[in-house]
């Protein structure tokens, strides 16, 4: 596919998005051991691109749903840095009151509908989302990021038949990064021909494989004008990797489940590092700048946050 040169404020706009999510998440894995931070992290570092090329094509009343791998979405569709930080240390000023952690991410006023910890369950209440949206007539969209374990669940094979059906503003996008926690799609799938299976519900369905943030960006931006007009929904599946373990900040290619040399052609290919070398050397230090003291100051907000009061421990909870 022909991707138009992109201009500089877009490569800028992309990248400092980017290296916000790199530098937070590489804090994250820093912090983690000293057990200052109070939840289980699943670190996105690698596959930051997906989230920064879709978000950025959306407009604020549009929403997203994430998955409880969802730093980068919640971070690229514009979610409070501190709230988000503060939440995975279990602070009261987090986004969830210090109650959910990492996998439970949620800002409303920025469009990030709640995540959740049980693979695949977003994809209703996405869907249902988009729903409203359809009813309201405003134009507005919902992008359903999912993982290629949550097209598994039957949940996924539901939400496809009904939004088509009602031909809803949604688009799902699959980061399918090759595991279902440790588990190879090669031993879960007897093809790997999904978007050919989404596409019998009558969907439109792309895959993406070229690990290229401005051809993802490009398809995109085309799916959602589409469902902006009237079009339903719609499917990309990215193909992408994850550079750490399942859950948590370490790197774990000592344990057997794959091996290191599938790191390597996405490392070379790296989207934080190219379109760092897209820009001139002083904007890039501005924003690596810029972007740095903006990550310290979420973590020094997080460390002086007081925790939620212990008489508010019954709060919200119905069952």
């Amino acid at each position: 596919m022909h991707v138009k040169e992109p201009a500089n404020d877009l490569v800028a706009r992309l990248y400092r998005q980017l290296r916000l999510i790199r530098t937070l998440e590489e804090e994250v894995a820093r912090v983690y051991p000293t057990d200052r931070i109070k939840s289980p992290v699943h670190l996105s570092i690698g596959q930051e691109f997906v989230s920064v090329a879709v978000c950025d094509v959306l407009r604020p009343d549009d929403h997203v749903s994430i998955t409880y791998r969802g730093h980068a979405a919640y971070i690229a569709k514009g979610g409070d840095l501190d709230a988000m930080v503060a939440e995975m240390y279990g602070k009261a000023a987090g986004c969830a009151g210090g109650r959910g952690g990492s996998m439970h991410l949620v800002d409303m006023a920025a469009g990030v509908i709640g995540a959740s910890a049980v693979v695949g369950t977003s994809i209703p209440v996405a869907t249902g989302f988009a729903l409203a949206a359809r009813r309201r007539a405003g134009g507005s969209v919902v992008v359903c990021f999912l993982g290629d374990g949550a097209t598994e669940e039957g949940c996924f094979a539901e939400s496809l038949n009904f939004a088509a059906l009602h031909r809803l503003p949604i688009l799902f996008v699959c980061e399918n990064n090759g595991y279902a926690i440790h588990e190879p799609l090669a031993k879960r799938w007897a093809t790997d021909r999904l978007v050919e299976r989404v596409a019998t519900y009558g969907i439109p369905a792309q895959r993406i494989d070229s690990g290229d943030l401005f051809e993802l960006r490009e398809r995109a931006a085309e799916a959602v004008a589409a469902m902006r007009d009237g079009g339903g929904p719609a499917f990309l599946e990215v193909t992408c990797y994850r550079w750490y373990e399942h859950v948590g900040p370490n790197r774990d290619y000592d344990q057997g489940y794959r091996p290191e040399s599938e790191l390597a052609p996405w490392a070379e290919t790296d989207q934080v590092a190219r379109l760092a070398a897209l820009l001139p050397a002083g904007e890039r230090e501005r924003i690596d700048a810029e972007v740095d003291r903006r990550v310290a100051a979420a973590f020094a907000f997080a460390e002086e946050s007081p925790f939620p009061d212990p008489e508010e421990l019954h709060d919200h909870v119905f069952a």
